[in-house]
C-alpha cells in the first residue's frame, strides 16, 4: 500500500499537481543541464520551422518528467496530446492517435516502457519517416498501403529505461535522464508551492520538510500539504521548523525520510536474518509486500543513502543503518561501534 513518502502519483495528487506545474523553463527548479541542452534544442527548432526531433525522459517517478513535457510544447508554442503505454491497447488506437497529430504537435506516451510489442511497432515508421502501413481489405487480396502522417514530435517517459527496446530507444534523438534533487532545489520548490497553495512558511520549515523529501519534488508538495494541515489545525499556521518536525514525526517520517515501511525492511533484515545477505522475495513475503513495490519505492532510496547494499547473494544492511536504528554493526562490518542506544 503506497505511503505518504511514495513517489508514485496517487488521485489525491492530481488534483493539485496541475495547478502547482511550472509554466516556464525559469519556474522549473533544478535539473539544469538537462533544461539548458532543452533550451537549445527547442530554439533551434523554431529558428529552422521544424519539429524537435524525438524526446525520452526517464528517471525515478515524481521528479517532472511530465511537467518537462508540457514545458517542451508550451516553449514549441504547439499542442500536445497525453496519453500513457497502458491506455493503447491495440494497433488501431494509436494509429488514431497519429492520423489525428497536427503539424509539429507533440504525442507525449508516460510509461512509454509498457507498450504493447505489437503497438511499438507501428512507433517505428511513424518516427522514422512519419508513416504508417496500413493493410487493407483481408485474406488473399489484401493489400498494404503507406499513410503519410504530418511530422510531429513523440515524447516518452519511463522509469524502466532498461525495458525500452533497443529499436524503439535508438530512434529517439534526444534523451535525457532526470536525477534526483538537491536539498537547496527541494526547499525552492517548497517555497514556490507554499506560495501557491497560500501557506505561510519560513526558511528552517522549508529547510526541513526538504530533507524528508527523498530528493522528490512530489513527495515534497505531498508533505507540505500534510504539514500545511497539521499548521492550520494546532498551530497559528505558519510553518515553521518545530511545527513541520512535530507534524513529519506524527506521520512517522524520520529526520532522513525513512518511513514505516522503510524502518520494517530494515529492522527485519537484521532482526530476522541477521544482516543478511538476504533474497528479495524472502524479504517481500517477511514483511507482506509486494517485490516489486519494494524493489521500485524503497530500495532505491534505501540504496542512495547507503542503507542496503544489492549483492549476489541477496541484500545486506550497511553499517550506517546499523547507526541510525540504534544497533551495533556486526564487528565484520567496517566502523563497528558498541550498540548506540537501548
Amino acid at each position: 500500500m503506497p505511503t505518504i513518502l511514495t513517489p508514485i502519483r496517487t488521485k489525491e495528487d492530481l488534483q493539485f499537481e496541475e495547478s502547482l506545474r511550472p509554466q516556464t523553463f525559469d519556474e522549473f527548479i533544478g535539473q539544469e543541464t538537462i533544461k539548458a541542452n532543452l533550451r537549445i534544442f527547442i530554439e533551434a527548432a523554431r529558428k529552422r520551422g521544424e519539429q524537435l526531433d524525438h524526446v525520452l525522459l526517464y528517471g525515478p517517478p515524481g521528479l517532472g518528467k511530465t511537467s518537462l513535457a508540457y514545458l517542451i510544447a508550451k516553449e514549441m508554442g504547439v499542442g500536445i496530446k497525453p496519453t500513457s503505454g497502458p491506455v493503447i491497447e491495440r494497433t488501431g488506437d494509436l494509429s488514431a492517435i497519429l492520423t489525428n497529430l497536427q503539424k509539429k504537435e507533440i504525442l507525449f506516451i508516460d510509461e512509454i516502457h509498457r507498450l504493447h510489442p505489437s503497438v511499438e511497432e507501428i512507433l517505428y515508421s511513424a518516427m522514422e519517416d512519419y508513416s504508417l502501413d496500413i493493410i487493407i481489405g483481408q485474406g488473399p487480396g489484401a493489400r498494404s498501403h503507406k499513410l503519410q502522417l504530418k511530422k510531429f514530435t513523440l515524447i516518452g517517459a519511463t522509469t524502466r529505461a532498461g525495458r525500452i527496446t533497443a529499436p524503439l530507444r535508438g530512434r529517439f534523438g534526444i534523451i535525457h535522464r532526470l536525477d534526483y534533487y538537491r536539498d537547496e532545489d527541494i526547499e525552492k520548490i517548497i517555497k514556490r508551492s507554499a506560495g501557491l497553495l497560500n501557506a505561510a512558511i519560513d526558511d528552517q520549515g522549508a529547510e526541513l520538510i526538504a530533507r524528508r523529501s527523498r530528493g522528490t519534488p512530489r513527495v515534497a508538495n505531498r508533505l507540505l500539504r500534510r504539514v500545511r494541515d497539521y499548521a492550520d489545525v494546532r498551530a497559528d499556521g505558519i510553518i515553521n521548523a518545530k511545527e513541520a518536525s512535530t507534524a513529519l514525526d506524527m506521520m512517522e517520517v524520520d529526520s532522513l525520510g525513512l518511513d514505516d515501511v522503510d524502518r520494517k525492511i530494515l529492522l527485519t533484515i537484521i532482526e530476522n536474518f541477521g544482516g543478511g545477505p538476504v533474497g528479495i522475495a524472502t524479504i517481500a513475503a517477511a514483511i507482506d509486500e509486494e517485490k516489486e513495490t519494494i524493489e521500485s519505492i524503497y530500495e532505491p532510496f534505501l540504496m542512495r543513502i547507503g542503507f542496503l547494499e544489492r549483492t549476489i547473494r541477496g541484500r545486506k544492511i550497511t553499517a550506517k543503518a546499523y547507526e541510525h536504528l540504534g544497533f551495533a554493526p556486526p564487528s565484520g562490518q567496517p566502523n563497528a561501534q558498541k550498540k548506540l542506544f537501548k
